[in-house]
């Protein structure tokens, strides 16, 4: 285990030795592309590798506090095992387009006595629009972040682990086919 550790290392800090590995596990690669690796100079080969982040702070913090919140990358940061990093962060649009137009459609609707607190009134739309959204959005996030964990341990392990994951495969698709498969809800317009 230390060998391997001492050889990612080198990797990570020697260009030459990167593109020597990179050129190394392509195998049946078209031509065309080992061609662009061979060509590429080497300060252009950088690796750094993949950092889970724990998603407590998720879970027991605020991602929303006052009219801000965090999306995308900053509220759900995976590796990419998963392939659903730039999904999430759209249906993120989504879900925060629908819960700050509900706030702030469902407010304008009951109309305003005094206009001296609109912009107080805004703020406070905005704020309850975010909540919701921050809401909606923790859990989604937090299984995100560790069903892509979880499948990038799997793939990069070797000997029994790896063993193991071959035979948990067809049960990870399907988790995976699910984790695709989300309704962010309608937007509607007024």
């Amino acid at each position: 285990m230390l060998l391997i550790q001492l050889e990612k290392k080198e990797l990570e800090e020697n260009p030459a030795q990167l593109k020597q590995h990179i050129l190394s596990k392509l195998g049946k690669t078209p031509d065309k592309v080992r061609t662009v690796i061979e060509n590429t100079e080497l300060d252009a080969f950088i690796s750094s590798p993949l950092r889970y982040r724990h998603p407590w702070e998720l879970l027991w913090g605020n991602i929303s506090k006052g009219n801000v919140c965090v999306a995308g990358d900053s509220l759900h940061p995976m590796t990419p095992g998963i392939g659903q990093g730039g999904c999430s962060a759209l249906g993120d649009g989504v879900v925060l387009a629908r819960c700050l137009g509900e706030a702030l459609l469902k407010s304008s609707r009951q109309g305003m006595e005094d206009k001296s607190e609109e912009g107080m009134q805004e703020h406070k739309k905005i704020e309850v629009g975010l909540k919701k959204y921050a809401n909606e959005r923790k859990w989604r996030s937090f299984a995100l972040i560790n069903t892509g964990y979880v499948v990038g341990f799997l793939q990069g392990s070797e000997g029994k682990i790896m063993t193991f994951y071959k035979f948990l495969a067809p049960s990870l698709v399907l988790l995976l086919l699910k984790k695709a498969d989300f309704d962010c809800g309608k937007l509607s317009i007024c």
